[in-house]
This record gives structure tokens, C-alpha cells and sequence, in this order.
């Protein structure tokens, strides 16, 4: 008997149980816990300030709710309460294959952990995902979509194989120029890039708590670089961990769209807030379509990018559903 289009629909994924979390923040230095809840399908993730009033606590992790992104990915509500550096886990989320979560938090900021998505995923694929019961969907760029400022760009470009390019540059030698290249595949990620960690210079340390960042910076969730040395006992965890983190932090970014992106992205020195231009050109040109996920094999027929606009219009993650 054929398979009909429902039979072969990937359906979308939460927690089998709950996550504790407990770490200080990187940038405030304050001590925070947070709990990953299982959620209902079409939720999405979301963040809940347990330390704010009900009526003001809850937070969607979508693009149109990002209110800072300066050294780190800043969301808010209409009501100014906010969280910040959320990339890391979001990261983690997204490879894990969770579509809904709720993340209970009693501070204003995700713990640093190890400065990596790493200690996010082994908590989460130790609880374990579940299918859930309503149909899985990816974003389809349908043109190129590009945001630029100086020298530095992020792009995203149709693909039927999604793939990841990043370029870094810094003065410093014991950063440099670093480049990768890698193919968008869950397994592969996690292993290449989910323990990379962010990383600062220890000349900008002072300066970044003047203006209320790196408060809670240390050897233990940086890679600090000082010169053209690595202060960190033990070193790099990988020769170009730098770019790799770069990669890591637009996976986290990226999953502000809401669902996955089906796409090439590219970029030269990329940053949060060129993320968050991005996804905001993407989404108010109208340059992507929405298609439920196929299993591995399957091929849907031809679709027109009339029928990408119209399934595009009932994305139930829409602002407007929220």
C-alpha cells in the first residue's frame, strides 16, 4: 500500500522529562537555576521568569522578541522583561530535536556552564526527546537573503543540502583568520561543534565589566586569550574552536525563527545582531516558504513558490498566533 503524505510527516519532538540547570550567568556573574519543562506541540520554546509576576514572566524565543544582541542574544516581552544570553542553550535545543520547550528560569540570564552548548545537550538527550503528535515543519529560503555592515556579512541562500560557512578574522594570533565549512546533519554537529566555547580577550576584561558585560567571565567558561597565548589550563579543545563557537552561537541565533532554516548560511565575521537582521529581513520580505519535514527518502512533488507563500501564511508560529 502507498504511504500517504501523513505517513511519511515527521512530527514535532519535546522532552521525555524535566532538566535542572544551575550555573552563574557570564555577563551578570549571577548565580541562577533554570528548569527545561516538556511542552505541548506548537508551543515552541519558551522562557518563563519565575522570579517576575505571572502576568509578566512569560517570553517566546522568536527574532521579533530580541530586544539586545551586544556580546550576547537579549529576548524580551511587551512588559521589558528579558533574557539574556539564550544562543548557547537554543543551540542545544536544536540539535537535540526539540521543537517545544518551556524553560522556567529565576534570573535574568542562562547559565554559562562551560561557555559551550555541550553540558545543555548531554542534560538533554540524558532526559530524552518524545514524538509528539502534531507534524514537524522547516523554513525554505526561496531567494537569497544578505545583511551586511562594513566588511561583514551573514547570508542565507537556497539549498536542498543546508550546509554552514564561517569566516573569522581577528588581529590577535592566537585567533587569526579561521574558516569551516560543514554540512547541516544533526550527529555531525554535535560532535564537531557543541563543546566549543566562547572566548574573550583579556585586555577588553575591564573595560566589558565597566559596561555591565563579563561580570561573570572566567577560565571556566572562556577561552581566554591574552596575547598571542591561551591562558586556560589545557589549551584549545579544538585547533580552530574560535570559528567552530561562531558556528555554535548562529545555530542558537538561528533557531529564533521558530522552526529550522533550510538554507546555506554564510558568513564573514558574522555577530548576534547581524542574526538577528537577518532573520528579520527574511521574515519581512517574505522570502522563505514552510513545509512540513520529510522522512529521509521521501520526495514531496514539485511545489510552486506560490504554494511556499501559502503555506508560508499558516505558519502557527507566527507572531501573530503567539
Amino acid at each position: 500500500m502507498t504511504s500517504t503524505f501523513e505517513d511519511r510527516t515527521i512530527r514535532q519532538r519535546t522532552l521525555a522529562r524535566e532538566v535542572q540547570v544551575c550555573g552563574k550567568g557570564i555577563h551578570t556573574g549571577r548565580r541562577v537555576c533554570m528548569t527545561i519543562h516538556p511542552a505541548e506541540p506548537d508551543v515552541g520554546i519558551c522562557f518563563l521568569r519565575s522570579d517576575r509576576p505571572t502576568s509578566q514572566s512569560l517570553i517566546l524565543a522568536r527574532w521579533s522578541n530580541v530586544v539586545r544582541a551586544e556580546l550576547s542574544t537579549e529576548i524580551g516581552n511587551a512588559a521589558g522583561v528579558t533574557v539574556r544570553t539564550v544562543e548557547h542553550l537554543l543551540a542545544a535545543l536544536r540539535l537535540a530535536g526539540v521543537d517545544n520547550a518551556l524553560i522556567e528560569i529565576d534570573g535574568p540570564e542562562v547559565p554559562a556552564m562551560d561557555g559551550s552548548a555541550a553540558p545543555f545537550l548531554r542534560r538533554i538527550e540524558h532526559a530524552g526527546t518524545v514524538e509528539q503528535s502534531m507534524p514537524a515543519y522547516t523554513i525554505v529560503v526561496l531567494r537569497p537573503v544578505e545583511v551586511r555592515a562594513g566588511n561583514r556579512f551573514v547570508r542565507l541562500t537556497p539549498s536542498l543540502i543546508p550546509r554552514l560557512f564561517v569566516t573569522i578574522d581577528f588581529p590577535h594570533t592566537a585567533v587569526g583568520m579561521q574558516s569551516v565549512g560543514v554540512l547541516w546533519e544533526r550527529n555531525l554537529l554535535k560532535r564537531e561543534l557543541a563543546s566549543a566555547r566562547t572566548f574573550g580577550f583579556a585586555a577588553d576584561h575591564a573595560k566589558l565589566m565597566k559596561k555591565g558585560h563579563a561580570l561573570g567571565a572566567d577560565m571556566d567558561n572562556t577561552v581566554v586569550v591574552d596575547g598571542d597565548q591561551i591562558r586556560n589550563v589545557g589549551g584549545l579543545r579544538y585547533r580552530d574552536e574560535f570559528v567552530r563557537h561562531k558556528v555554535l552561537d548562529a545555530i542558537g541565533d538561528l533557531s529564533l525563527a521558530g522552526w529550522p532554516i533550510r538554507a546555506d548560511y554564510e558568513a564573514f565575521k558574522p555577530g548576534h545582531a547581524l542574526h538577528a537582521q537577518l532573520l528579520s529581513r527574511l521574515f519581512e520580505q517574505g522570502a522563505y516558504g514552510l513545509l512540513p519535514v520529510e522522512e529521509p527518502g521521501f520526495s514531496y512533488p514539485a511545489v510552486r513558490a506560490t504554494r511556499f507563500a501559502a503555506a508560508a501564511r499558516q505558519l502557527h508560529h507566527s507572531d501573530a498566533s503567539v
